[in-house]
């Protein structure tokens, strides 16, 4: 049987800022940072996930400013900024073009937003140094203990755990077909959490 490998990607809007890449693979996560789609797809194309994670939104709203995703989640208590804020437009742009690179690879993706993941998770939301000491005490090897990582490589491993979640059928799928879905665990707390 293939092992599963789910990446996370916690995307930049813009190529000269850094994206983080985690791969998780059994127990065991690498994180890195990225700057361009070529490096993106270079690291998916190397890694052969069964599934991809994207930390950004993938699909504008029809209009206004929200998708029924985001309206959903925030009436659920998750904050999510709206895509179509021009702010967030160059993101959402970058992340569904990216989309369709790594969809045409024969790659499967979700959208992921990791501070929701957190939430529903019981973790904290932006407390990084808490969080990298969650995310080891989960089982997760790999973490270093004697580096700080960076918010974007922690959020990139967010979106991994949640891809891996997805794959074992502990997530949700908000939104609708129109405008997209964004994945969340159900409800748990985090030290109840399998790798």
């Amino acid at each position: 049987m293939k092992e599963n490998v789910a990446i996370g990607i916690d995307l930049a809007g813009k190529e000269t800022n850094p994206t983080g890449l985690a791969i998780l693979r059994r127990k065991k996560v690498e994180t890195c940072l990225v700057y361009t789609n070529n490096e993106i797809l270079d690291v998916l194309t190397r890694a052969k996930p069964t599934i991809v994670a994207i930390d950004a939104p993938l699909t504008l709203p029809e209009r206004a400013i929200f998708r029924k995703a985001d309206r959903d989640l925030i009436k659920r208590g998750y904050r999510v900024f709206p895509p179509g804020l021009p702010a967030m437009k160059t993101l959402t742009l970058r992340a569904s073009n990216l989309n369709k690179l790594i969809i045409e690879k024969g790659l499967k993706t979700i959208e992921v937003h990791p501070t929701s993941t957190r939430k529903a998770l019981n973790m904290p939301a932006k407390d990084w140094k808490a969080i990298q000491k969650i995310l080891r005490s989960l089982g997760l090897e790999g973490i270093p203990e004697d580096r700080k990582l960076t918010p974007h490589e922690i959020d990139a491993i967010t979106a991994a755990l949640t891809a891996h979640l997805y794959l074992l059928n502990l997530t949700e799928a908000v939104g609708d077909n129109k405008e997209g879905f964004i994945i969340i665990p159900k409800k748990a707390n985090w030290w109840e959490v399998k790798i």
